[in-house]
């Protein structure tokens, strides 16, 4: 007799009617949560606040009048900026979760956090540099950790896309 997929991400009901939503979400391995997933998706998202933080000062600069060279290239970084945003917060979410597509996005994420901590470090900025670096580097080194890697295995739900 075959069991019904279960969706890891969500709390189930066992056969004596116990809920285990106090427990951490297995992936779909059965595993709980490892400490790495917590930590590489607290730095993406605590990274996603920050964007969505410099956004926000952007706007109000050009909404008081701060000197653009062009107003429409500033509108353009606004976006950007907050489209990335929005990107981290979703890739810390699901990899959080468990899906597998975020270790590759959280990968490139913190490897352009490294490429704008080193020169901000070496230009003068050292603890700005360094609270952009150690976070990027934790995280990278918690993203090739073996129960990490296994944990963040889920491809999707088991309901079809159509």
């Amino acid at each position: 007799m075959s069991r019904p997929p279960v969706n890891p991400a969500q709390p189930h009901s066992a056969a004596d009617g116990n809920d285990d939503s106090g427990r951490p979400a297995p992936s779909a391995s059965g595993t709980a949560r490892p400490r790495g997933i917590l930590i590489i998706s607290i730095v993406v998202v605590l990274e996603a606040a920050a964007l969505f933080a410099a956004a926000a000062w952007y706007g109000f600069e050009l909404l008081t009048g701060a000197p653009v060279l062009t107003f429409w290239g500033a509108v353009f970084t606004l976006v950007l900026l907050l489209a990335f945003s929005a990107w981290l917060f979703a890739v810390g979410h699901f990899l959080f979760r468990g899906f597998r597509w975020t270790r590759a996005a959280a990968l490139v994420a913190q490897l352009f956090v490294l490429t704008i901590g080193f020169p901000t470090m070496t230009g003068g900025l050292v603890l700005q540099g360094l609270a952009m670096i150690i976070p990027a580097l934790a995280a990278i080194i918690f993203l090739f950790q073996r129960d990490v890697i296994s944990y963040a295995s889920r491809t999707g739900g088991t309901a079809g896309a159509l």
